[in-house]
């Protein structure tokens, strides 16, 4: 949920990158119910490789995943799309809908949980995934829906939602929320699903990750389960594995 989250990643990135220019921000309008999101891009705005759209967690920078992205942009050959979560989380973090910091003081399970705000993200992020559809800039069967801890979770939800079915998901760090709509959903599931999660998450759940792992599984999706002996992080593992599932679309 924070900068830490990455900082393994970072560092790989300072040193894969070199002096690649970092695209400005930019901000997408979309249909006038949803909120414009200001996106980060990595990588051509079209073209043929496939596009991740790669959310951060809360609480996190509206920039956290960029160093993340660039490393996938290099390394799968993959064009990256990272938007900002549109609720301010002071001092310096964005969130896709509230959450109760007494609620990260331990481990929890957020299935039960219809978060308030959550179908205003889901909306937002649809907006833009069809924004980017009609200018030319993706395709649905080239699409990747990706993010960390809340991030992941948007991921999953959107790309249960979304009347077009993408390539994959990708969930780090997240696990189920609203779960009985998603179950009632998973007929909908990408055909391939990447899930990494630390036995030891002091945030969320290790539990509750291998329940929603099952639930694609009983869809029919081929699920790449990549759990690792730490907490609620991206280490270096969790990446070349990541690398390689994405690398497999091409």
């Amino acid at each position: 949920m924070t900068r830490t989250a990455i900082l393994a990643a970072a560092s790989i990135a300072l040193a894969a990158c070199g002096g690649e220019r970092r695209a400005e921000p930019a901000r997408l309008e979309s249909q006038p119910s949803a909120r414009a999101l200001t996106v980060h891009r990595v990588g051509a705005e079209t073209g043929d490789a496939p596009l991740v759209v790669l959310m951060h967690g809360w609480g996190a920078p509206g920039d956290d995943l960029v160093a993340l992205g660039r490393i996938l942009h290099q390394r799968a050959g993959v064009r990256v799309l990272l938007p900002e979560a549109p609720l301010e989380r002071p001092p310096t973090g964005r969130a896709w809908w509230p959450i109760d910091p007494e609620g990260l003081r331990r481990p929890s399970d957020r299935g039960g949980e219809t978060p308030a705000g959550m179908a205003e993200a889901r909306r937002d992020v649809i907006a833009l995934l069809d924004a980017e559809r009609a200018r030319g800039g993706l395709t649905p069967s080239r699409t990747v829906l990706a993010g960390f801890s809340q991030g992941a979770m948007l991921a999953a939800d959107v790309a249960l939602e979304w009347e077009h079915r993408p390539a994959g998901l990708v969930m780090m760090s997240g696990g189920p929320v609203d779960e009985a709509r998603w179950r009632a959903r998973m007929d909908r599931a990408p055909p391939r699903v990447f899930q990494s999660h630390g036995r030891r998450d002091a945030l969320l759940r290790f539990d509750a990750a291998e329940r929603l792992r099952q639930h694609f599984e009983g869809a029919g999706a081929d699920v790449t389960f990549v759990e690792f002996d730490g907490g609620h992080t991206i280490p270096d593992g969790v990446l070349e594995r990541l690398v390689g599932f994405l690398r497999g679309l091409s």
